[in-house]
Parts: structure tokens; sequence; C-alpha cells
């Protein structure tokens, strides 16, 4: 398979999956935070999917592995954005845990592609 065919790729399907999650949580926020967390998760977790498919469409490894890094970063960031939710009582328990399990689930396929591209790299 092709990286620029990037809709096919688990890792993409897999952030747009977190995406859909945040968007979903977040239309339940009350509406004083639209231009707080609401817009700022779903900010994130846009960039995700958004980074992962420009990094493949870059023609170098280093190149493809940068926009790599910002999708990640953009995970862990998400990630405590969740928690603050849960803290501000935006989110109930079993919300936090389903959202926090795609999220880890998507840090793991994402490690893993890095992986890929930084041995690419190095055997060069």
């Amino acid at each position: 398979m092709s990286f620029q065919d990037f809709t096919k790729l688990e890792v993409w399907i897999s952030a747009r999956k977190v995406t859909n999650s945040i968007y979903n949580i977040t239309k339940l926020f009350p509406q004083s935070e639209i231009f707080g967390i609401t817009n700022q998760m779903r900010r994130g977790a846009v960039s995700v999917p958004s980074n992962i498919a420009e990094g493949c469409g870059r023609s170098t490894t280093k190149g493809k592995l940068v926009f790599f890094y910002i999708a990640r970063g953009s995970l862990f960031e998400l990630e405590t954005q969740l928690y603050i939710s849960l803290d501000q009582k935006f989110i109930n328990e079993i919300t936090f845990s389903e959202v926090l399990e795609e999220i880890q689930i998507s840090k793991k396929l994402l490690n893993g592609f890095i992986n890929y591209f930084k041995k690419l790299d190095d055997a060069k």
C-alpha cells in the first residue's frame, strides 16, 4: 500500500475515530466553553489525522516524521484536555474512559508508525 493512500491506514482511521468522539462529547459541553476548551479540543483532535495525512504526502522520511511527531503531540494535548473536562465535570467517568482508550490506541498506532519511519531513516 502506498502511504499516499493514507485513508486506508489504521493509524489515520483511528485518529478520525478520536476526532469524531471529541466532536460528539464537546457538543454537550457548556455553551460558555464554545471558545474555550470545546474549540481547543476540536482543533487538537482535527490536527491529528490532518498531520498524519500531511506527513504521508511528504517526499522524505524526515519530512514525514515532522508531521507524525506533531500529530503525536496533539494526542498528548488532547489527553490532558480530556482530564480537564473530567475535572470540570463536563464529562462523566464512563465517557472519559471510553475516549481515553481511543486516544491510547491512537498513540500506540502512531508510535508504531513513527518507529517504522525512524528505522527507514536510520537505514540510510
